[in-house]
């Protein structure tokens, strides 16, 4: 694994070894920011499920101002701090990175008690689990996490179908990548 481009463009990020963890693959990772493309810099960019911290490394490389990594498990809330310690970076003592040991649910509430908003909300539960992936979805459609032109971008089964609509958010664009897939959301009234 590799961050793509940007400012730590080409180093590498340790891997999963024995965790079990799906990261999502260099190719997929490089679609999904060539889209978002210059718009990363200076957001507000959530990785939940962070895993090895590769997607919210990818945002902090091409310019986010903030990156929150939302992880509840311990051995791999460590690898990322892992890879982001080799880049440099340490969650904290780094204004603009933080990292929360908790699941998606408890970290997106965590933000929310803060009235924080979001303009990017990247979401990779475990493929199997559809039900986590409408939990969050619906989480944040009733939140105010998501700023008005903000996304919502859920990596998923290409098999998966996830909700097209939700009350506020709705799928605006749906890419197929081998068996992967991303969709992404939007509030209604941004579209």
């Amino acid at each position: 694994m590799r961050v793509i481009a940007g400012t730590y463009r080409s180093r590498r990020l340790k891997g999963p070894g024995k965790l079990r963890l799906r990261p999502t693959s260099d190719r997929l990772r490089e679609t999904l920011f060539n889209i978002l493309g210059p718009a990363v810099r200076d957001a507000l960019f959530v990785d939940l499920y962070a895993g090895t911290g590769a997607i919210g490394i990818e945002a902090l490389s091409r310019g986010a101002r903030e990156v929150v990594f939302v992880e509840r498990h311990a051995a791999t809330a460590r690898l990322a701090r892992e890879n982001l310690a080799a880049l440099g970076i340490s969650p904290g003592a780094r204004k603009g990175v933080e990292l929360i040991e908790a699941t998606a649910l408890k970290g997106l509430e965590k933000l929310a008690a803060r009235h924080r908003v979001a303009d990017f909300i990247f979401l990779d539960p475990p493929y199997e689990d559809v039900e986590e992936h409408v939990r969050i979805l619906e989480f944040l459609d009733a939140s105010h996490l998501v700023a008005p032109r903000g996304l919502v971008i859920a990596e998923h089964s290409r098999k998966t179908e996830l909700p097209e609509r939700l009350d506020r958010l709705e799928r605006v664009r749906l890419l197929e990548q081998g068996d992967a897939a991303l969709s992404f959301y939007c509030l209604a009234a941004a579209a």
